[in-house]
């Protein structure tokens, strides 16, 4: 069965011998088919649609290629569906959510970057883009929606459009797509009929609302389940065995989604939408071919827009074509118009810049990305425990491996400090989040501010930045969740009970965003783990004033040591604990929480005074409630302005800014900004 695959590889590999006297491009082709798992079935209905959509000069007919993006709001079911559209291909999936390959993905359940791969499909090569949903990972969205010319709008059956449907929805009728809606999960008992069509007139509002044309408006419908594999054009629960798959989709694929208007006998131009490192090849860039055919050992340069005029970044030449088909990632000698490909051979150009054939010096338009909306400091940690974890500790490491992250990811800006610190500018606490954990796990050992929103300052007012957010809880829980909400400056805009639900209310709200950093931990306490809550930036409207109480004071560290279970004991009456017995602490290190509004300073590591005297009852057990333990995204929503989160490879500690007791109390007397 594996014959004619092996001898196709092998045949690759005798040319890479004849032109390379390195080891690891030769066994390349055998490690990425080992590693992706190749079914002989996908590759060769991947042969054939190549071969059947190929044009003159031996790039891919434009006509033949559609170029689509999965969009939708977090958990309505894009990548359980990509998973499905490449099985229905042929491709190999060797586990669920296949192309959530990152570690944090795996881990977190969510998609954090966007996804391309192509599959064949009835003499058409389909090139399919999955995205984020998360409203933090917006970028993501922003930067690939210009890569393509429709898109399938995923959206729950259950639950209808939420906040960031309309956030991804936004995006994709600015650039003029026409959506395909796909009504997802309508195997669920609660979905019926009648909500589908309650969901339908929901969507379309909302495609009125965001000013889609006529044509956007007249959108084909479709419903499915991805994780059972179908899809239907009729209302259905359960399809006849010979429909139970994804075919009816596809067909909608190419017939609703025009092929790129692109020409192939016109000079190479290709703008820039996505950037990796390898470690053979250096620099990998991913983008649409706009114009052109680019081949192995072609000359181009790179180009970007300033101020002054398009000037040019690079020349070089193209030294490797890759592109991705099913889960498998192989090279090729060209590729045309229309196409999304990966190249190598230049080492400046970035993310909105353009590669072009060397006569070519027109630069095409860059992508517009929505403005950051809240900002961190990262600097070195200098607490008394520094450098007992970590390797990395430097602040021009630190600063090395920000700006790296920032060429890399459009959606977060990097402005370096004073005293090798460097303020990162990003869209919100779970996006900053996950950069922060990416640098633990490489060895970085850093001290962090707390999330500061990012005003704007127009005709003299105030502005800040203000999302929707939409809460589903019990009825039991409206009240607690509308009272913690009121302090943090929300307004109520809809209110009412969840069709099919009974006993659930869902409430759409405006809040300023610093009303919400952190309170999902809270809201999810609150409400004993039974509602969710999504949130998308909306505006910057007029500053809402300042918020109530919402977090209460520290037990804060008077000692250097270990943690003892004999001080923690007294302590625990005062508040809720964040360490146990055996932790190192010192001066200025928060170790609880208070139970009143106030801070206060205890000494965790006081140990039992000895005597020489043996009685009764002396040694009694000492039985605590387990401590507190904060994720790096609770602790960066819980701490106030005048603390730091300390984060090493394997510990997060709080602590305050100020480590000496008498200059906190100065500081604390300086009116607050």
């Amino acid at each position: 069965m594996v014959g004619p695959l092996v001898r196709a590889l092998w045949s690759t590999t005798r040319k890479s011998i004849s032109t390379s006297s390195s080891p690891s491009s030769y066994l390349k082709p055998f490690i990425h088919a080992r590693a992706a798992g190749i079914s002989r079935s996908f590759s060769v209905a991947t042969a054939t649609a190549a071969a059947n959509a190929t044009a003159p000069g031996g790039a891919l007919d434009p006509n033949r290629l559609r170029n689509v993006a999965v969009i939708a709001h977090v958990d309505h079911g894009k990548t359980t569906l990509m998973d499905r559209l490449l099985r229905q291909c042929g491709a190999d999936i060797p586990h669920e959510r296949a192309l959530d390959s990152n570690q944090l993905e795996k881990e977190r359940g969510i998609t954090i970057a966007s996804k391309i791969t192509s599959i064949p499909w009835k003499e058409n090569e389909l090139n399919m883009v999955d995205t984020p949903g998360h409203a933090d990972f917006g970028g993501e969205v922003e930067r690939v929606v210009g890569m393509v010319e429709g898109a399938i709008l995923v959206v729950d059956a259950g639950e209808g459009p939420l906040a960031q449907t309309k956030f991804v929805l936004a995006k994709a009728l600015r650039y003029g797509l026409r959506p395909i809606l796909l009504l997802n999960k309508v195997d669920r008992p609660s979905v019926s009929e009648e909500r589908c069509d309650e969901v339908e007139s929901l969507v379309f509002d909302l495609f009125a609302n965001l000013g889609a044309s006529e044509e956007q408006l007249d959108f084909p419908v479709l419903y499915a389940s991805a994780k059972e594999g179908w899809a239907s054009l009729t209302y259905t629960k359960n399809p006849p065995d010979d429909a139970k798959n994804m075919s009816q989709l596809l067909d909608a694929i190419v017939k609703y989604v025009p092929p790129p208007t692109a020409s192939l006998d016109e000079p190479f131009q290709m703008l820039v939408s996505m950037m990796e490192k390898d470690d053979y090849v250096g620099r990998i860039l991913t983008g649409r071919i706009t114009s052109g055919v680019v081949r192995i050992n072609d000359r181009v340069h790179g180009l970007r827009h300033t101020d002054s005029g398009v000037i040019k970044i690079e020349d070089g030449k193209v030294v490797k074509l890759r592109k991705n088909k099913g889960m498998v990632s192989f090279d090729v000698e060209c590729a045309g118009a229309g196409d999304i490909i990966s190249m190598a051979g230049l080492k400046s150009p970035s993310i909105g810049h353009t590669v072009a054939s060397v006569e070519v010096m027109t630069a095409l338009p860059t992508v517009e990305l929505d403005p950051p909306t809240i900002s961190m400091t990262f600097g070195v940690n200098d607490s008394p425990l520094a450098g007992l974890d970590g390797s990395q500790l430097t602040g021009g490491k630190i600063g090395d491996r920000l700006l790296a992250e920032a060429e890399t990811n459009l959606a977060i800006n990097v402005i370096p400090g004073l005293a090798e610190s460097y303020e990162v500018q990003g869209r919100g606490e779970l996006q900053l989040g996950i950069l922060l954990e990416n640098m633990r796990r490489e060895n970085f050992e850093l001290s962090v501010s707390p999330p500061k929103v990012m005003y704007k300052i127009e005709k003299g007012v105030k502005l800040e930045p203000i999302e929707e957010v939409t809460i589903e809880v019990n009825e039991e829980h409206v009240g607690m969740v509308m009272e913690a909400l009121s302090h943090r400056r929300a307004e109520v805009t809809d209110m009412g009970p969840v069709a099919g639900n009974f006993g659930r209310t869902r409430m759409t709200l405006t809040c300023p965003s610093r009303g919400l950093v952190g309170y999902r931990s809270v809201f999810s306490s609150d409400t004993r783990g039974t509602g969710f809550m999504h949130r998308a930036f909306m505006a910057y409207e007029k500053y809402r004033g300042p918020l109530g109480n919402v977090r209460k004071g520290v037990l804060v560290s008077c000692g250097r040591g270990t943690v003892t279970s004999y001080a923690l004991m007294s302590l625990e009456p005062r508040g809720t604990l964040f360490v146990s017995p055996g932790v190192e602490a010192y001066d200025g290190m928060i170790v609880g929480e208070h139970s009143r509004d106030t801070d206060l300073d205890v000494n965790p590591v006081r140990n039992k005074e000895l005597n020489n005297i043996r009685a009764a009852g002396k040694d009694e057990n000492v039985k605590l409630s387990p401590p507190r333990r904060m994720t790096l995204e609770e602790a960066i929503g819980y701490v106030a302005s005048d603390e730091l989160i300390e984060v090493t490879p394997h510990h997060i500690r709080l602590r305050k800014r100020h480590l000496d007791s008498n200059k906190r109390k100065t500081m604390s007397k300086r009116p607050k900004e």
